[in-house]
């Protein structure tokens, strides 16, 4: 019997999908995966002997700019294409989704122009956009068809802009909807908040340590309840992104519980960290937007991300230099939001959750790869490992054990919020579409190799 040859083979590993698992060889040419199981041989052949093969992670929330920032620009976020997918790469991320949002002076067609450019000169791993948007313009409105006809199939609304126009922005969701789009919203309140952080500044208690109190558990549970009833009024697909308490996933459970098509996006910040972090010094280096919550909060996470009740896990990869997120003076209201999360996402996963008996290895892969694809209309050529997928896998050694030091890592940013961490579970090769971009640390492939992916319809997880 003849052995059909591929461009490469992974052999030895154990393959895991969102339903299985299985020690078998994949076969991969022409940038897709060709067989998984039973012989074949390779032109280069790649030894998974004691990892996991995985689907490479989709992380479709992260926040990366056109261009490095220079001295004379102002604070900003400070990873660009390439070096967020270096990042990504080595983190056994595959897939990008972009928050693109314009400034004052720039149309949301602008702004996703300007960053397909940058993304297409840059990136080594594909990418998709998320049209983000703070206030519904009438040309919001008029771009929205356009975006959705381009393949451009995600909206993202923060709820902080709703105290403005709350009419346009749930028409705008209306609109997304009714063409197929997934809308994301980041659900705080702002008025509440508002008023939390004035009382503590009037109290006195305006200093980092008190941040997470600026921004109580109750700031974000109104805004789920808000646009879970945007999801009811409006029949649209709605994310809530980077969830973070208790209270507001119970929420969330409340709303799919009658039946809306509201799903649920986990960070790991808030499976890992929590408001015990902003007493030490410097701690505006913790500030997320929410903040940390509490112990209890953190293993109300855990347990919906195995339970189903979250869907996917994003990373909000928002990276600072460290003096800009503990700049003298900062304090609860002005407080830079964000930190470099995209290498230590599946890490972190697999070290807090799998290695810890809090999460199998194959909800891990679901929320991450294959719930992911779905949700953002990418599956089955994303998310998985099957004959016909695009050839995204990892190599995941789960007995790797490595000390997180920023000065080590992709990101621009100068700091890590896990520096010093011991994680047990990291990526020894990462392939997109049949090419090795990552392997024993080292990269390859040449910046703009990545592709935009168009994107279809919301399929619920």
């Amino acid at each position: 019997m003849s052995v059909e040859e591929f461009d490469l083979v992974v052999r030895g590993g154990t393959v895991v999908t969102a339903a299985s698992r299985a020690a078998c060889d994949v076969g991969v040419a022409g940038g897709r995966i060709v067989q998984v199981g039973g012989p074949m041989r390779g032109r280069r052949e790649l030894d998974a002997s004691g990892a996991y093969v995985l689907p490479g992670a989709l992380d479709m929330h992260v926040h990366l700019s056109a261009s490095a920032p220079t001295r004379d620009d102002p604070p900003r976020f400070v990873d660009d294409f390439l070096t967020g997918s270096r990042a990504a790469l080595a983190g056994g991320v595959t897939t990008l989704g972009q928050m693109s949002f314009p400034d004052d002076e720039t149309s949301i067609r602008a702004v996703i122009a300007r960053d397909m450019q940058a993304a297409g000169e840059q990136a080594l791993v594909d990418y998709a956009f998320h049209a983000g948007v703070f206030t519904a313009t009438d040309d919001l409105l008029e771009a929205i068809p356009e975006l959705a006809a381009q393949g451009h199939m995600g909206l993202k609304l923060v709820m902080l802009a709703f105290d403005h126009d709350p009419r346009d922005l749930i028409a705008a969701a209306k609109l997304a909807g009714d063409l197929g789009m997934l809308t994301m919203i980041h659900c705080e309140d702002n008025a509440l908040i508002e008023f939390a952080g004035a009382q503590l500044l009037a109290e006195g208690r305006g200093g980092m340590e008190h941040y997470p109190l600026s921004r109580p558990d109750w700031t974000e549970t109104a805004a789920v309840e808000r646009a879970a009833a945007i999801c009811a009024a409006t029949g649209a697909p709605i994310n809530v992104v980077h969830l973070s308490s208790g209270a507001a996933l119970e929420a969330t459970r409340r709303a799919r519980a009658r039946g809306l098509p509201l799903f649920v996006e986990a960070r790991p910040l808030y499976l890992t960290l929590d408001a015990s972090v902003h007493a030490q010094p410097d701690s505006g280096r913790f500030a997320g937007m929410p903040p940390v919550r509490q112990p209890a909060d953190v293993e109300a996470l855990w347990r919906g991300l195995a339970d189903g009740s979250i869907q996917t896990v994003g990373s909000d990869h928002a990276p600072w230099f460290l003096r800009d997120k503990t700049w003298p003076g900062i304090d609860v209201t002005t407080a830079r939001k964000g930190m470099a999360e995209l290498e230590t996402m599946i890490p972190l996963l697999h070290s807090e959750g799998v290695a810890r008996g809090r999460l199998t290895l194959e909800r891990l892969v679901a929320v991450t790869a294959t719930n992911p694809a779905l949700l953002h209309g990418l599956y089955p050529r994303k998310g998985t490992i099957a004959p016909g997928a695009d050839a995204d896998l990892v190599i995941f050694d789960p007995e790797l054990t490595r000390t997180v030091d920023a000065a080590a890592m992709q990101s621009r940013a100068d700091y890590c919020v896990y520096d010093g961490w011991e994680v047990r579970g990291w990526p020894r090769t990462t392939i997109s579409r049949g090419e090795v971009l990552y392997d024993d640390g080292s990269f390859s492939g040449e910046p703009g190799r990545g592709e935009w992916i168009a994107r279809g319809k919301t399929v619920a997880p």
